[in-house]
């Protein structure tokens, strides 16, 4: 995140608290922080699994791709 982006979502936070409205949510201030927390975290623990199976040589990550979830919605 940049300086910028920070300095952008810290004054989207304010304005939020200030009126009452949530910073979770669809509209959310924190909403880009959560989920590129969660994207990071995601990465770090797929990294460190195959890194444990590394040494049986059994099982590796062969690149990683977008995946389409189809729905009946």
């Amino acid at each position: 995140m940049t300086k910028t982006e920070q300095q952008e979502l810290e004054k989207k936070a304010l304005e939020q608290f200030m009126t009452g409205k949530s910073l979770f949510g669809k509209d959310g201030a924190f909403v880009p922080m959560l989920k590129s927390f969660i994207e990071k975290a995601l990465e770090a623990e797929m990294e460190s699994h195959l890194s444990d199976t590394e040494r049986s040589k059994g099982n590796k990550r062969n690149g990683k791709s977008r995946k389409t979830v189809k729905s009946s919605e």
